[in-house]
Formats: structure tokens, C-alpha cells, sequence
């Protein structure tokens, strides 16, 4: 069975930006906006924990979440070949 590259790759695109936009106001909501640049604001730039921040971790998160979905989509569809052929 292949997958839906399109598919697959907005799927992983908006569930990577979710996650970093949740983290982001998880952390807020328990510590307060900081805007200290974090880690990941060190691969994220703009990233940190503000709601400007949060807004970037959306973009940037969506940005990455739809390349790496893509390629492992692209992977998958490669590796898994056609039904019936072994």
C-alpha cells in the first residue's frame, strides 16, 4: 500500500506545527512569557517562549513537519514497492 504524499506531508505539516504551538503555551502558562531563546529557538529562529514565539514555533514547526513527512513518505513509498512483488 502506498501513501498519499500530499496527504501524509500536510498531515505531518499541521500535527509538528500543533505540537510546537502547544509546547510553546504549555511552558508560558506554567513559567510565564521569558522570550529567553530556548534549544530548539536555537534551530527555530524566533522561537521563544512569548506568544510572538509561539506564532514562529507554528511556522517553523509546519515548515519542518511538512519536509520530514514528505521525505519519509517519499521513503516509504520507495521501500514498500508494488503489491505482490517480493
Amino acid at each position: 500500500m502506498k501513501l498519499n504524499i500530499k496527504a501524509f506531508t500536510l498531515a505531518s505539516g499541521f500535527t509538528w506545527a500543533a505540537a510546537w504551538f502547544f509546547v510553546a503555551w504549555w511552558l508560558i502558562l506554567q513559567e510565564g512569557p521569558t522570550g529567553e531563546i530556548t534549544l530548539i529557538g536555537r534551530l527555530y529562529p524566533g522561537f521563544r517562549l512569548s506568544p510572538l514565539g509561539s506564532l514562529f514555533g507554528l511556522l517553523w514547526g509546519f515548515i519542518d513537519g511538512c519536509a520530514m513527512g514528505g521525505l519519509l513518505a517519499l521513503l516509504y513509498n520507495r521501500l514498500a514497492g508494488e503489491p505482490g512483488q517480493d
